[in-house]
Parts: structure tokens; sequence; C-alpha cells
């Protein structure tokens, strides 16, 4: 438990958390604090002004869960935020009760400002949830149903698959995060669906979840042979976000190489 760093959080987010920003109406009094007080945040997560002043003071015991949920809420924290808090406490977040499919606008909208990047969003559980048109002309039509898995594509054989060297590291890529996500949603149907039906259909699988690869995301360099326009040597960098458990996914080809020359092309009749 990081208490100094505990203590020094609680008091910014209650610092930075306005009144009328949780329906509080102002009294006429003036307020000597530039955010809540004491006293309300300990209101709003139903303890005790004391417990509460005792964790502000880096002097109070190591907060349970329910404890540090209830702050969470009285603090209007973000999912980001709210992990941050359990990890400050010495505590694991509890388990998500699914993963996220919606797209946040604002990521949406990023995809279509790349018009000679191929980019897509895939949720925890490796379901393709956006992507643009030079996507969809990388990887297959199949991307436009929007019930494209990439995880299902890699061990199931189901739609354009990247070859050569790259798809044996993808292969440990996707385990890697399938296993994070299965311990992040333990109870989220869709996802352990998705685990048992890689299980019972690829004996590669089988082998990768048992040996528990461990692989962070970020850049690789990967090999697609495309039907139209040969074989491509693509850079794929991935962005998080790290609030619903997204990646962005961005496909890209070096300055000057014949790649290049391809993804221009098919953008344009993906355009």
């Amino acid at each position: 438990m990081a208490r100094q760093e505990l203590a020094r959080y609680l008091r910014e987010r209650r610092a930075a958390l306005r009144p009328h920003e949780i329906g509080l109406v102002a009294t006429g009094t003036l307020r000597r604090t530039p955010g809540l007080r004491r006293e309300e945040v300990a209101e709003l997560a139903h303890m005790s002004v004391d417990y509460y002043t005792r964790l502000e003071q880096a002097r109070g015991p190591r907060p349970s869960a329910r404890i540090l949920d209830a702050l969470s809420r009285a603090l209007r924290l973000a999912p980001a935020e709210r992990s941050h808090l359990f990890r400050l406490a010495g505590t694991s977040p509890p388990a998500g009760v699914s993963a996220v499919r919606r797209v946040r606008p604002h990521v949406a909208r990023m995809l279509e400002r790349l018009p000679e990047t191929g980019a897509l969003v895939t949720d925890a559980a490796y379901d393709v949830v956006a992507w643009n048109p030079l996507a969809q002309a990388l990887l297959g039509p199949d991307l436009g149903g929007g019930t494209t898995n990439l995880a299902r594509r890699r061990f199931l054989g189901r739609g354009r698959r990247y070859e050569g060297s790259s798809a044996e590291e993808f292969g440990h890529i996707v385990v890697a995060r399938l296993r994070r996500s299965a311990d992040r949603y333990p109870h989220d149907p869709r996802l352990a669906a998705l685990v048992a039906e890689l299980h019972a259909g690829s004996e590669e699988f089988r082998q990768l979840w048992e040996a528990r690869p461990v692989h962070a995301p970020g850049h690789r360099t990967k090999v697609l042979n495309h039907p139209e326009v040969g074989a491509l040597r693509l850079n794929c960098d991935v962005l998080l976000v790290p609030e619903d458990d997204h990646e962005v996914v961005l496909v890209t080809a070096d300055p000057g190489t014949p790649a290049v020359r391809a993804l221009r092309t098919l953008a344009g009749q993906a355009g």
C-alpha cells in the first residue's frame, strides 16, 4: 500500500471535483476549499469523516475493495482512475463484468482521418469493432460485416490472414491478450465461448494457452500476401484505449517502398 501516494491522490481528486458536479447547491457560505470538503466526500462514500480524514493523512488502514469502490463513486472516478486508486491501495481492481464493444466517437472519427493508413479497433476479445476503408481493403470484405474476430481468423482460418514470419508471433500476441482478458472478465460469456471454441478447434491454440506467452502491445513488422497487390511488408503499431480495454491498430508502410504505392492504390479503390 502506497500510503503517501494514496493520500495525495485522494486530496487531488477531491480538490478537482466541484460541488455543482455532484448536485450540491451553493448555500452562500464562502468555501475555503477549491473542491469538495472531506465531510462531503465521506457522506457520499457512506463512511465516517474520521476514517476518510485518516486516509487523506496517510494514517488509515488498508481500505477494503468495498471502501475503494465507494470512494471511486463519490469522487466520480473514470475506470482508469478507479484502477489507479486500487493499485495505490495495494489491491487488485475487481474484475469487470464484460469486455466493452462500444467504440468512443472520437476514436471512430480518428480512423476516418487516416486515409493512407489502415486502421481498426479491436476489443478485449479480439473482435474488430471499428475500421476504416483501407483496413477493409487490406484485410478482406468480411471486415465490413462487423463480425470479424482476429483470434478466430488466426487460429481457425476464417478470413484473410497475415502470413510469413509474422504469423507465429501474432499467434503468441493473440493468446497473451486473451489470457489477460479472461482474467479481467471471468464472467463474460462471449469471451468464455470464444476461448472454448479456440481450444476445441486449434491444437496450436491449446499449446500456446498452456505455455502462457507474455507480449505487450507495440511496434511489429508484418507480411501480408494480398490477392490484388501481392506481398506487402507493413508496419503495425498499437495504441491503447485503456478505459475500454481497446487497441487501435495502425497499419502503414515505410516511405518510398512498393508497399506505400500499393497502399495508395488500395486507398484509391476503397475511397
